[in-house]
């Protein structure tokens, strides 16, 4: 004898509804109509929805949202149908959209700018650096030559100020025997657009450049001087105080023009080439690669030779088509 139903789909875990439908199963239409072109009792009829887009297009509702035609509307003593509903009859005939006037801001200026030789464009630019207390913070202010790559001009400070700003750029240019470069470039921080910074590049002759808005590749230079300072292997991440932080970036900053040998610069030092001091190292070099060559010419192709300075440093190269923007930021 069978075991009763029941128990056996308790036993089994079975729903007893769902074995009485498997083994007596519905008997399936012919041609089932989709559920989406049932008809629906609750649905607006065509006139209903007539009267909603009506209604969102008059003058007194057209400059608003759908959410505010609805609610004036009702407040009005009309209510066709939920909020929702006018949602889909709007997004039904492609009216989901902002319909509020909107400034229509002008295409940003792509900045292009040029350097043959040092002491032409200089880039700038702040960031910031971790404390020992959570949330505080020091800002590392640095000035360098786009062409060089040298530092020409940094500070450190526990606050961003434009008066700081201020004094670092007069700073550089007085170091730089009182040479002020033509350009000088930045992302749009308040320290750089300040009025105070502004005078002070009138005054020395200086042009303003800024980087579009949320466009960080506009700014490769600064961008990647930080980046190297904060990859270095002796960075120590976490500062205690402004003293500890200013004395490493004393001791860094001279390393980086002194001895870092850069890769957009054919692995000369930036001083060496602000200073143009780079033919005779590449004349050194040659001769050593010479050497080389002469001891196993089996090794080369061809004569080797000490890589080119590139010959210009650029911001946006004009002679370039502009890349589209892949920055997070923009």
């Amino acid at each position: 004898m069978g075991m009763p139903v029941v128990r056996a789909c308790t036993l089994a875990g079975y729903p007893r509804a769902s074995y009485y439908r498997h083994r007596n199963p519905r008997a399936r239409l012919t041609d089932p109509i989709p559920q989406k072109d049932r008809h629906q009792p609750a649905a607006l009829s065509a006139a209903e929805s007539t009267q909603i887009l009506a209604l969102i297009n008059t003058p007194e509702y057209e400059g608003f949202s759908i959410c505010q035609a609805f609610y004036r509307a009702w407040d009005a003593g009309v209510y066709l149908a939920s909020k929702s509903s006018w949602y889909r009859v709007a997004r039904a005939a492609g009216q989901v959209r902002e319909r509020r006037r909107q400034a229509e801001g002008s295409p940003k200026k792509i900045p292009q700018l040029v350097a043959t030789a040092p002491t032409q464009v200089w880039s700038w630019d702040i960031t910031k650096l971790k404390t020992t207390i959570r949330g505080r913070y020091f800002h590392l202010y640095v000035i360098m030559d786009i062409y060089s790559r040298r530092v020409v001009g940094w500070r450190l400070e526990a606050y961003e100020d434009s008066d700081l700003a201020e004094e670092m750029i007069q700073d550089a240019v007085t170091a730089n025997h009182g040479i002020a470069p033509n350009y000088l470039h930045s992302d749009n921080g308040a320290a750089m657009v300040s009025t105070p910074v502004s005078l002070l590049l009138e005054k020395l002759g200086i042009d303003k450049s800024f980087s579009r808005p949320k466009v960080s590749n506009d700014n490769p230079y600064s961008e990647a001087l930080f980046k190297t300072a904060k990859y270095d292997l002796a960075f120590p991440e976490i500062f205690d105080t402004l003293d500890d932080a200013r004395a490493y970036f004393d001791w860094f900053f001279h390393e980086y023009n002194t001895n870092h040998r850069h890769s957009g610069i054919a692995w000369h030092t930036p001083n060496d080439v602000h200073y143009g001091r780079t033919d005779h190292v590449t004349r050194r070099r040659s001769q050593v690669l010479s050497a080389a060559f002469r001891t196993h010419p089996e090794r080369y192709a061809r004569q080797p030779k000490p890589p080119a300075l590139p010959g210009r440093a650029c911001i946006n190269d004009p002679r370039k088509k502009p890349k589209p923007n892949l920055s997070q930021t923009g």
